[in-house]
């Protein structure tokens, strides 16, 4: 009994005791009136002593040194405060991947730039004025590359430009190594049709457009998405807070200064269902921000192995230049199955009248391109290091949004343990942490969100990264669906062998290729000549339908 009464009486004096230094503060405001004014607010909004906090929309009513328009200028300044250490997030976040988004977008560029001088230079010194004489090809070649990469296929048919490039190559080479004979523009339009069946530059347009198609997607796509990156968060940062979200902010940070507690810091539960209120929607941005940057991840791998832009556009003068040479070594059989195809052309006048010049040859042997030996070659970096480095900051960046609550309750914002502000007074906070995203903020007791409204803005760039995340997983595969995706929908997805479906894409077999081996080229069909014409027909080039090769292949099982 006596020990009961002790305890009362202890218990009584401590509460008189902190009930007394409350009272003591709030019978002057001075510490309040100092920290208020270290905010930019006017002094002389802070009473010199406690009043009636009865008029109080958000913190507690009774004696306080709050007024109701000291109330209204805090709950703004509890807004900024809020913001400031998300924007700055944000912020940081954006200029990171805007700088490896120029990096990327230099080395590659520059890269294209290297390859056209690289071309250029040796072209001349082995070709001589054979080379100057048709650079426009290489120089037009080059520019739709470059196109391309800027704009992809809205701009450029990749698959089209490089048939196009080996045909009007083919077609100047023949004339080149046939200058005995005149050809007419319906001959040469026979001779581009084969370009593929005579395969006259062995298999190096087959595997160049695989692997430019590969590292093209790869890289633009690539780009295209640490572009993205930057423009999300900052769409996410303009969202502005709620209401109740600056009402709850206001009661966590300044309703401790009503009391005269101005060196009182919130709860650190506290304060993270505050913010997971407050940063709800943003939550609900992590799980596709998470998926686009495991599709980021993938294709960095791509970029490191198999789809290495670097690997293909160092050696492309070199690929390019053994193309010619198997075009060279085999060009009197590529012209026999051309003039069986074709017809035999006319011989040429003017040939006739200098015989004594001789026929231009092409001249120069090129070791072949040695994976060994990968340079520093554009914006004094390499492929390697970048991807290297933008993976560890792309890995850093996943979960950002989910974690943000718990990045900005830490540190001097709050308080460990339980002297705390827990909303109402100082002690400690009862209340179970609610989960992130929205659908869970129907429990929080802290703030006030209407689950049925997600935020627009917030749901755009969702949907923006889920679409992003489509094509940079098709570009996993080499494919390009960037552009008029229901077209490739209705062909099957498919980009004519340059997709990457199988584990055959995770090895490097075409990526570099060594000096093709000489192809027969196959057989056309011959002109079927009609005997009794004697040699009419002789030296004269298909006509009309006998111009389309595949017309003859028809016709001569009949005519036999």
């Amino acid at each position: 009994m006596k020990t009961l009464l002790v305890w009362c009486v202890v218990s009584t004096l401590a509460v008189l005791s902190a009930s007394g230094t409350a009272e003591q503060k709030l019978k002057n405001c001075n510490e309040v009136r100092t920290a208020y004014s270290s905010k930019g607010f006017n002094v002389n909004d802070v009473p010199n002593k406690g009043v009636n906090g009865a008029p109080l929309k958000v913190c507690p009513q009774g004696f306080s040194c709050c007024t109701v328009e000291m109330e209204e200028k805090l709950s703004q300044q509890s807004h900024t405060e809020i913001k400031a250490p998300v924007s700055r997030l944000s912020t940081n976040l954006q200029a990171t991947f805007k700088q490896k988004h120029d990096h990327f977008d230099k080395f590659f560029r520059e890269l294209l730039k290297n390859a056209e001088e690289s071309l250029h230079n040796m072209f001349v010194r082995t070709y001589g004025m054979m080379y100057v004489q048709n650079a426009e090809l290489f120089k037009n070649f080059f520019e739709s590359l470059t196109r391309y990469y800027a704009s992809g296929s809205a701009a450029v048919n990749l698959e089209s430009m490089l048939s196009d490039f080996w045909a009007d190559l083919l077609e100047r080479m023949f004339r080149l190594v046939n200058v005995q004979y005149e050809f007419s523009d319906a001959y040469m339009e026979c001779v581009s049709r084969h370009t593929e069946q005579l395969m006259p530059f062995g298999d190096v347009p087959r595997k160049l457009r695989i692997q430019l198609t590969r590292a093209f997607v790869a890289a633009r796509t690539f780009v295209r998405g640490l572009a993205l990156m930057p423009e999300v968060v900052n769409k996410v940062s303009t969202v502005n807070a709620s209401p109740s979200c600056v009402r709850a902010a206001m009661k966590m940070l300044y309703c401790p200064y009503c009391s005269g507690q101005v060196a009182l810091k919130p709860c650190q539960n506290y304060c993270l269902n505050v913010m997971r209120g407050c940063l709800a929607n943003q939550a609900d941005l992590d799980t596709e921000w998470n998926n686009f940057l495991d599709a980021m991840l993938s294709l960095a791998e791509r970029l490191e192995g198999p789809f290495n832009f670097e690997s293909v556009m160092d050696p492309i003068d070199v690929k390019i230049s053994e193309a010619i040479m198997t075009m060279q070594e085999n060009s009197m059989q590529v012209s026999q199955k051309v003039f069986q195809g074709c017809g035999m052309p006319k011989p040429s006048m003017a040939f006739r009248s200098t015989r004594s010049v001789k026929e231009p040859t092409f001249t120069g042997r090129f070791r072949p391109y040695s994976p060994d030996a990968r340079p520093t070659t554009a914006a004094g970096t390499s492929l390697d290091r970048l991807t290297n480095e933008v993976k560890k900051k792309l890995k850093h960046a996943k979960k950002f949004w989910s974690t943000l609550p718990e990045t900005v309750c830490t540190g001097e914002r709050i308080s460990p343990g339980d002297e705390c502000w827990n909303g109402t007074a100082k002690s400690r906070y009862e209340s179970v942490v609610i989960g992130n995203g929205l659908a869970n903020q129907v429990s929080n007791p802290d703030v006030d969100v209407d689950i049925t409204k997600p935020d627009i803005v917030i749901r755009s760039q969702i949907a923006v990264l889920k679409e992003m995340t489509t094509w940079l997983k098709a570009a996993h595969s080499g494919n390009d669906i960037s552009v008029d995706n229901a077209e490739e929908d209705s062909s099957g997805g498919e980009e004519s062998g340059s997709g990457c479906d199988s584990p055959s894409c995770n090895t490097d077999q075409d990526m570099y290729f060594p000096m093709p081996p000489k192809h027969e080229p196959p057989q056309l069909n011959p002109v079927v000549r009609n005997p009794s014409a004697g040699g009419a027909s002789q030296g004269q080039p298909c006509m009309a339908l006998a111009l389309c090769g595949l017309a003859l292949a028809l016709l001569a099982p009949h005519l036999r």
